[in-house]
């Protein structure tokens, strides 16, 4: 996880490498400084930028991540966990290394994780699924739904079977 930064931070340093894609990677003793336009899974890796705040109007961006927040990842293994913002209506994976980690979300592949985000997702922005359900209040089915797909290992399938 990046965090977006000013790019005079870059002055005084190097570039490193520069990927094919035409990404700068500039390493010091903390951590890595990348400025690219393109962010999130490529190939292997999984760049993800956290804006700054007011979010800057350019499409390159400098992130800078300490060397502390990178963490090991393999398609076979349970190393992820997702995360919803309710105030941001966004979820999110994060990695079980990470510090926040508290063990009650569970632990998924990379597949199964992008599985479940894109199933939040939809729940989040589709409502032609709710028209089979009694509900006062979509936004608190939708929680429901969300938690149970956060916190257990059910499938949207038997969540949305057990709700009717």
């Amino acid at each position: 996880m990046f965090q977006e930064v000013l790019l005079n931070n870059l002055e005084g340093l190097t570039v490193q490498y520069e990927s094919k894609s035409g990404s700068c990677y500039y390493y010091t003793k903390l951590g890595m400084f990348r400025v690219s336009n393109h962010w999130g899974r490529l190939a292997n890796s999984k760049w993800r930028l956290e804006p700054m705040k007011p979010e800057s109007d350019s499409k390159t961006k400098l992130g800078f991540a300490p060397w502390t927040q990178f963490y090991p990842d393999n398609s076979l293994e349970e190393l992820y966990y997702l995360e919803m913002n309710y105030g941001k209506n966004a979820v999110n994976y994060q990695h079980k290394n990470n510090p926040n980690y508290n063990g009650k979300a569970v632990l998924r592949t990379s597949f199964e994780t992008t599985k479940k985000i894109k199933q939040i997702r939809n729940l989040l922005n589709l409502t032609a699924w709710a028209k089979y359900y009694e509900y006062d209040d979509l936004d608190v089915l939708r929680k429901q739904i969300i938690e149970e797909l956060i916190f257990t290992n059910k499938t949207l399938e038997e969540i949305k079977r057990e709700l009717i």
